[in-house]
């Protein structure tokens, strides 16, 4: 479900069964890394609607956190881990992180949820077809690493 109002009735609906929130981690830069941290923000935002498309009635897809590449590591794990507190009191068993900026990777042990970091890939030059065939693959990949932990704890 999207982080719209029409999708939030439904998950007030069925939230018993909504038990996974995913928080795509978008970076920004308005130096060096303009065109590249907006092409990792292109991609998880691309890859985050096919996959809430798939998972749809059991996922919660938030809307991104947006964040300065330039800030310290220490106060953007922070950040993310006052939303891991809120997801989690909040009754979601699984919280998954979706980002392209490596950084994160440095900082993954100290989560609770899962971080799933995927290289961006350069999709503004593609055509239609073929940027959904990729993304159709990257999900299907996703797709399993979301099935493992939702047996896993299950």
């Amino acid at each position: 479900m999207k982080w719209i109002p029409q999708d939030i009735d439904m998950f007030l609906q069925s939230k018993e069964y909504v038990d996974t929130a995913v928080l795509p981690l978008l970076p920004v830069s308005l130096s060096g890394e303009m065109k590249q941290t907006a092409s990792m923000c292109d991609f998880i935002s691309l890859l985050s609607v096919q996959l809430e498309r798939q998972f749809r009635g059991r996922i919660l897809m938030l809307p991104g956190y947006s964040y300065l590449k330039s800030s310290a590591m220490d106060k953007l794990q922070e950040d993310v881990k006052i939303w891991e507190t809120e997801l989690l009191c909040n009754e979601f068993k699984h919280v998954f992180y979706v980002t392209s900026d490596s950084s994160w990777k440095a900082v993954e042990s100290c989560l609770k949820g899962k971080l799933i970091w995927l290289p961006s890939l350069p999709l503004e030059n593609m055509d239609e077809r073929n940027r959904n065939i990729i993304l159709e693959d990257q999900v299907k990949q996703l797709m399993n690493l979301f099935m493992q932990s939702w047996q896993t704890v299950e």
